[in-house]
């Protein structure tokens, strides 16, 4: 969650049914942009392959190299789409992280 840095203690309200919302989110470290997509159903392969083709598109006209980090999901190594990410490696790189890492999390 994204909170402005002069708001110390944020509050965030849930909606009283307890129904969960879910995205898929992207933010470009040169300037700040968030690029998204909401999903509603559930979180899979299909779906994270949709998102990852609408983020290729979005980026494709810059001309710059793309690296997106992601965790272990099984939905991002699904086969589904592992010719599409090797056939897009030279411009749109995807890396994931290692599966735990003590050395990468300050707090342990």
């Amino acid at each position: 969650m994204w909170v402005p840095p002069e708001t110390k203690d944020p509050v965030l309200l849930h909606h009283p049914t307890r129904e969960s919302v879910g995205y898929f989110g992207a933010v470009r470290l040169r300037d700040g942009k968030f690029a998204f997509q909401r999903e509603e159903v559930v979180f899979n392969a299909d779906t994270f392959f949709d998102f990852l083709k609408k983020l290729r598109k979005a980026t494709c006209h810059s001309g710059r190299r793309v690296i997106v980090l992601l965790d272990n999901a099984k939905y991002h190594h699904a086969t589904l789409h592992r010719d599409w990410r090797n056939q897009a490696i030279p411009n749109f790189t995807v890396e994931f992280l290692p599966p735990y890492s003590p050395e990468l999390n300050p707090i342990e």
